[in-house]
């Protein structure tokens, strides 16, 4: 785990810790309130942008598990009370992803014949 300041500190901290290669999957969680200016649409964007970015320019899954929300009860509730548990939910992406890409690695071909059995038995 590797805490940053900041939300808009989550991209460079997950690109950082891809690009060592030691992790199949970076789980990025964090929490973004909206205030009274412009301020949280630009940093919304921006980390939404950077962590994507960070994924596809890596090939290292991360699974966005950074909350964007309203009020702060708002984001109590999605971080495992009322609302489930998005952690949780972006943890479960991740290694979901891990395991996707390890499949892949291991043999590419096994992906393509489990999904045409797949639309088999949709027919």
């Amino acid at each position: 785990m590797v805490r940053v300041p900041g939300a808009f500190e989550i991209p460079l901290a997950a690109r950082t810790l891809a690009e060592t290669r030691k992790y199949d999957a970076i789980i990025c969680i964090g929490c973004l309130l909206r205030g009274d200016t412009a301020h949280y649409d630009v940093i919304v964007n921006e980390v939404t942008r950077g962590i994507g970015q960070s994924a596809q320019e890596t090939g290292v899954p991360h699974a966005f598990g950074v909350l964007t929300c309203e009020t702060l009860e708002q984001a109590i509730d999605r971080a495992g009370l009322k609302m489930g548990n998005k952690g949780l939910d972006a943890a479960l992406a991740a290694v979901e992803m891990a395991n996707l890409k390890s499949v892949v690695r291991r043999s590419p071909l096994a992906v393509r014949k489990s999904r045409v059995k797949g639309d088999r038995n949709k027919r």
